[in-house]
């Protein structure tokens, strides 16, 4: 049964829209005078059809509506709704349009008799390979509600850490952008301004204030050279990301970097862990499971490792030792997941390895975050004391000439 988008006056005029199941456009136009609507306008929600709104293939959703659409689905369901008295009850409370649209499309795919994780496929942009594969593991073994429950967790706890890794990076950005504005304006502005006046009497300035004059200079005569250099270095590293060959050498970069490759190596770690736990514990085979665990992996090198880790499994390695041969992922993560084989708990090991990587990725923010904050209030201490010293100077020696 197919959806549609309408627009309907209500008996004191007010325009209404919303989405709704009917067999025909006529079905839909008599449904909502049955309401005590006035029809306005009817669009089927179909593929490919421009008048009927966002397409299947390219329609959107955020990550939180995401993640508060296949909750609440874990929910209903468990409370012993059918599938389309879930997507009922979705359909009714969804502020977005746009999300009533998808769900309505869903639904009606159930009706036509899909399954969910078929319906899910049209619309490859909204759920992932990852989110269909658990769906499909949920449905083959009779545990929907509980799968979705698990994966409703999982994208809490993955938003959760993106939330924790933005508030750990923005607040040294910022503070960062703020002390090269100051500077900036120090030395473009303040300093000439300052150091102009004591020009005039016709004695040598201190070295310090003859250095910092002529970079002054020099950022006034190229400021806007350095704006174009920047944007090009942007556009540059865009182009460089969206070509595999290029990409993968960055990436193999950041993942050689000191600090920065550890913490980027542990996410992607505690990701895998993360998806590997519900794959295992939906019942899903663990070759399928890496197999899908590799979309959730951002660096290249770390998804190569797990590539040679799941060729290791296929030859009839544990998948601990498989890991482990490729060292690349954390030592205390394999054990954790030897430990799982061992007691046949696997799923149970891997939830606990993403725990420990996510808290261990949380301890390192929170180290990094105090050690910047003082590093960075030292360091424009001492720029600005710098600039203030090359402009006392020339107070100082036009006393001494007063003096003499």
């Amino acid at each position: 049964m197919p959806g549609f988008r309408y627009q309907a006056y209500s008996l004191e005029g007010k325009l209404q829209k919303g989405v709704l199941e009917a067999d025909s456009a006529r079905q839909a136009r008599a449904t909502l005078r049955d309401r005590g609507l006035t029809p306005y306008r009817v669009d089927v929600i179909a593929a490919n059809d421009p008048s009927g709104g966002a397409r299947r293939g390219t329609a959107s959703l955020s990550t939180v509506q995401v993640t508060q659409l296949t909750r609440g689905l874990a929910s209903l369901l468990e409370a012993g709704l059918t599938v389309e008295q879930a997507f009922n009850a979705l359909i009714e409370q969804a502020e977005s349009e746009r999300l009533r649209q998808v769900l309505a499309a869903l639904r009606g795919e159930v009706l036509a008799g899909n399954s969910v994780a078929r319906s899910l496929e049209s619309f490859p942009h909204v759920f992932p390979e990852l989110h269909r594969t658990l769906v499909a593991a949920g449905e083959a073994s009779g545990q929907l509600p509980r799968v979705l429950a698990r994966l409703a967790d999982y994208l809490e706890d993955r938003q959760q850490m993106r939330a924790r890794l933005s508030l750990a990076l923005i607040y040294p950005a910022i503070v960062l952008a703020v002390a090269l504005i100051v500077v900036g304006a120090l030395l473009v502005y303040v300093l000439p301004q300052v150091v102009q006046v004591f020009q005039h009497a016709h004695q040598q300035l201190p070295i310090l204030t003859r250095a910092l004059i002529a970079f002054s200079t020099f950022l006034r005569a190229t400021w806007v050279a350095w704006i174009v250099l920047i944007v090009a270095a942007m556009f540059a590293l865009r182009w460089a990301l969206a070509r595999p060959a290029s990409r993968a050498r960055l990436h193999r970069l950041a993942w050689k970097a000191p600090a920065a490759g550890r913490m980027l190596r542990h996410l992607d770690a505690a990701r895998l862990a993360a998806t590997l736990s519900i794959l295992v514990g939906s019942r899903v085979p663990i070759l399928a499971a890496l197999e899908a665990g590799t979309g959730v992996m951002v660096l290249v090198p770390m998804r190569e490792a797990l590539a040679s880790a799941a060729r290791g499994v296929r030859e009839g390695m544990p998948l601990a030792r498989a890991l482990g041969a490729t060292a690349a992922f954390p030592p205390v993560m394999v054990h954790l997941i030897a430990s799982g084989e061992t007691s046949g708990r696997l799923d149970e090991a891997l939830e606990r390895a993403a725990r420990q990587q996510q808290n261990d990725i949380a301890t390192r923010l929170a180290a990094f975050a105090a050690v910047f904050e003082p590093a960075m209030i030292v360091l424009m201490g001492g720029l600005v004391l710098t600039i203030v010293i090359a402009i006392l100077l020339p107070i100082f020696q036009l006393n001494q000439l007063i003096g003499k």
